[in-house]
C-alpha cells in the first residue's frame, strides 16, 4: 500500500530558512519575521510540490491560524471533489466500505470500452485496479519524477539567478546526483541543503528556527 505523508512546508526569509514542518509552524514564523526589522523576501514552500503557498497573515495569531486549512489537507491540488453519483447510489452490502470516488471524464477508444465492458465489476472497478497496479509497478519512477518536479519548482523561484543554475537543472533532470551536488555547492547554505533534500529526500522534522 502506498501511504501519502502529511503535507509539510518550509519558509525562507531571503536565503535563510526560518521554519520547517506544519503550516501553523510556518505561518507563525513568517509573521514573526514580518514583524521584525530584518524581514527580506518571505516565502513559504510546500515540501511535496516545491511551490510557493500563500498565507493570509492578517489579524492576531489566533485569527491567522483559524483561517488555515485543516491539518492534513495540502494547499495545492483540487479544492473540491465530486462524488460519483452512480457509484454512491449503489446499495452497500454488509461491511462494504464507503468509497470516496471522484467523477471525472475519461476518454477511451471504442476497443477500450469494449474490453472494459467484459471485465468483472465493470469499467470503474477495472480502471481502479489497473491504476493501483500501475502505481505499485512504477512507484520508484513516480517518486523520482515527483522529486525532480518539486525541486525544479523551488529552484526556479529561489535559485534562478544563481551561478550553476542551468547546469544544476540539467543534472537534476538527468538524475546525476554527484553533478547536482557539485553545481549547488556554492549556493547559500539553507537553499542548497533544502534543494538537495527535495531532490533526494530525507525525513522532514518539524522545527521552528529562531529569527536572528
Amino acid at each position: 500500500m502506498i501511504v501519502a505523508s502529511p503535507p509539510s512546508y518550509t519558509s525562507f526569509n531571503g536565503h535563510k530558512r526560518i521554519a520547517s514542518g506544519s503550516l501553523p509552524v510556518n505561518a507563525l514564523a513568517v509573521k514573526q519575521a514580518l514583524a521584525s526589522d530584518i524581514a527580506s523576501t518571505l516565502l513559504t514552500f510546500c515540501d511535496q510540490t516545491g511551490q510557493v503557498v500563500d498565507i493570509d497573515l492578517r489579524g492576531s495569531d489566533a485569527e491567522m491560524l483559524a483561517r488555515l486549512p485543516p491539518e492534513g489537507r495540502q494547499l495545492q491540488g483540487y479544492e473540491s471533489a465530486l462524488v460519483d453519483s452512480a457509484e454512491s447510489a449503489e446499495p452497500r452490502g454488509r461491511g462494504r466500505p464507503k468509497l470516496g470516488v471522484i467523477a471525472r471524464e475519461v476518454t477511451l477508444l471504442p476497443r477500450h470500452w469494449d474490453w472494459l465492458a467484459t471485465q468483472p465489476g465493470g469499467a470503474s472497478v477495472t480502471l481502479r485496479k489497473l491504476v493501483d497496479e500501475a502505481r505499485r509497478a512504477n512507484v520508484d519512477r513516480d517518486l523520482q519524477r515527483q522529486a525532480t518536479e518539486r525541486t525544479y519548482h523551488f529552484m526556479s523561484t529561489m535559485a534562478g539567478d544563481m551561478a550553476g543554475f542551468e547546469e544544476a537543472s540539467r543534472a537534476l533532470f538527468a538524475n546525476d546526483a554527484p553533478k547536482f551536488r557539485q553545481q549547488t555547492e556554492a549556493w547559500p547554505v539553507d537553499v542548497r541543503d533544502y534543494v538537495r533534500c527535495l531532490a533526494y529526500p530525507l525525513p522532514v522534522t518539524e522545527v521552528l528556527l529562531p529569527t536572528p
